[in-house]
């Protein structure tokens, strides 16, 4: 399996790439996303790759990120959804925004994305909400959070563990820590959560 590429950008287009590696030319597939990350054409490039063998065709998919990557694998162990579908995702949508709207429950923001109809939409988010952490779960709506605030993030994590849910320990979190002095811990902030 080819876990990356490294060499020349040969080639650029908005869903895919000519990567000149050792004198072979590698043809990739892209989201969007990537493709406004690139160089200018005949510059060196590094892309991960995601290696897709199905019924003896082999196709290449470069992402410039992990996370889009890793979603990318995530989509398409879900029934019904192609490689087609999952770049399309993920041209519409950053991996963060995919997390949020699966954490949000937010079927309706994902049926905007070319191919993926209400009810394709409603078995993205029950397949990836158990594939996704805690952790993935609270970072998908860090925006309403300052990300230096380890604190509040660590409370956050606290009380999901507990069984809340996540909007709900954001904003006890930030409740918590908005009446706490520097000196409460972390096991400070989460007793006090628990008793508002």
């Amino acid at each position: 399996m080819i876990a990356y590429l490294s060499g020349n950008l040969a080639e650029k287009q908005p869903t895919r790439v000519i990567i000149d590696a050792g004198g072979i030319g590698y043809e990739v597939l892209i989201p969007i996303s990537t493709y406004e990350r690139l160089p200018a054409p005949n510059s060196a490039i590094k892309l991960l790759i995601y290696d897709l063998i199905r019924e003896g065709d082999r196709q290449l998919f470069g992402f410039a990120r992990e996370s889009e990557r890793e979603m990318f694998g995530w989509l398409l162990g879900i029934n019904g959804i192609g490689p087609k579908i999952a770049l399309s995702a993920l041209s519409g949508l950053t991996s963060r925004e995919i997390k949020r709207a699966v954490a949000e429950e937010d079927s309706k923001r994902l049926s905007a994305i070319s191919g993926v109809g209400k009810k394709m939409a409603e078995r993205i988010v029950i397949e990836l909400k158990h594939k996704l952490s805690a952790t993935d779960l609270l970072e998908a709506g860090a925006e309403e959070m300052d990300p230096l605030d380890s604190r509040t993030r660590d409370v956050a994590l606290a009380l999901i563990a507990l069984g809340y849910k996540q909007i709900d320990a954001q904003k006890l979190a930030r409740n918590a820590a908005s009446k706490a002095g520097a000196e409460e811990t972390v096991e400070d902030l989460v007793r006090s959560s628990l008793v508002s």
